[in-house]
């Protein structure tokens, strides 16, 4: 069966995309690793050392970002219901990490230690519908901030995608509630006609 013409002009743009082109001549798996080194380069929210979880992690961008940032005596956690191809450095855990075993395994990964870090790229598969789409993208939100919460240490971050429209404003509410500051973040690699944000949390206040 050939393409539909909407799927050639959407592959025809990526392919000729300058953000696309210069991750694949610097070995990244998606244009998504350009968004977090852009937002790396200003925030210096990786660094030697940590212990990061990335959720959704596959096909592998932010992960390769994370692992070459934290060095080897960091790590990284990875998390993804669809199967990820091994990077160095990189530990892959299948699954939805709302289900209790997935959760159980990303948690038996850290071996007891807090995470300084969780990053999600998380986006629901579109269907074109707003207000199907939106929930469940803020759905995905929450569920970060909700693993966030229960393995981040004192004054960790957690770095979101999040779409705007309804919800986001209580999203960030939720944020400002758990952390000390909250950044919104476009990198110039995000695509211009897309709604997606960033949101960067630091300071996480660990509740008692």
């Amino acid at each position: 069966m050939g393409r539909s013409k909407s799927s050639k002009l959407w592959l025809q743009e990526h392919f000729s995309d300058p953000w696309v082109k210069l991750g694949r001549e610097r070995g990244y798996r998606s244009r998504a690793s350009m968004k977090l080194l852009e937002i790396q380069q200003r925030d210096r929210l990786l660094g030697p050392g940590m212990v990061v979880v990335d959720l959704g992690a596959a096909p592998g961008g932010w992960s390769q970002v994370a692992a070459q940032e934290v060095g080897a005596e960091g790590r990284v956690i990875a998390v993804d219901l669809l199967p990820m191809q091994p990077i160095p450095g990189v530990e892959f855990v299948q699954g939805d990490f709302g289900d209790r075993q997935v959760l159980g395994k990303v948690l038996g990964r850290l071996q007891g230690r807090s995470a300084d870090l969780v990053i999600s790229d998380m986006a629901p598969n579109i269907s074109g519908m707003k207000d199907v789409d939106q929930p469940r993208a803020m759905e995905l939100a929450e569920l970060a901030l909700d693993l966030a919460a229960r393995i981040l240490a004192p004054r960790g971050s957690l770095l979101a995608k999040v779409f705007q429209g309804a919800g986001c404003e209580e999203y960030r509410a939720a944020l400002k509630s758990a952390f000390a500051a909250v950044k919104t973040r476009k990198p110039d690699s995000s695509r211009a006609r897309s709604n997606e944000l960033y949101l960067l949390a630091s300071g996480f206040r660990r509740q008692n």
